[in-house]
């Protein structure tokens, strides 16, 4: 008997930028750009009941018009809030040692906002045209979300 198990690659993180995100094109002028998103857990030590901070760092990668977006609207220390996949890549290093590196490709990534903005209007939400950005992506974009 084969058991069927249904296979779900499915990724939600919230966080900060831990740098301005890069924009760079392809060949074919499809925008590109590489994110990393700081994620922090609190939590207090069991033995001497301090609290403490576990924080991980998660690379993000944004295709087609939302990375466009993602450029012009987001900068160091946004909270975003991104849906992806989990996807796998090997590359060689400039030493030439041979890396495995696992990171989102980002279906849609959200900016929250905290309450109002620079001149005390709060952010309406944008929501992202569902634009096949990358082969196999059904959606992408960036939606500000007022909190």
């Amino acid at each position: 008997m084969d058991i069927r198990i249904p296979e779900i690659n499915q990724v939600m993180i919230a966080g900060r930028l831990t740098r301005d995100p890069e924009l760079r094109f392809t060949q074919k002028q499809q925008g590109v750009v590489s994110l990393s998103v700081a994620v922090n857990r609190r939590f207090q030590d069991a033995a001497s009941g301090e609290w403490k901070d576990d924080v991980t760092f998660v690379p993000v990668t944004v295709w087609g018009p939302a990375a466009e977006r993602c450029k012009d609207k987001m900068k160091k220390g946004s909270p975003v809030l991104v849906e992806g996949r989990l996807t796998a890549s090997e590359y060689t290093d400039k030493t030439g040692a041979k890396r495995k590196e696992m990171k989102i490709t980002a279906r849609r990534v959200q900016l929250m906002a905290y309450g109002a903005q620079e001149g005390g209007a709060e952010a309406a939400p944008e929501e992202a045209p569902a634009e096949a950005a990358e082969p196999k992506s059904d959606a992408s974009g960036i939606e500000e979300v007022p909190f």
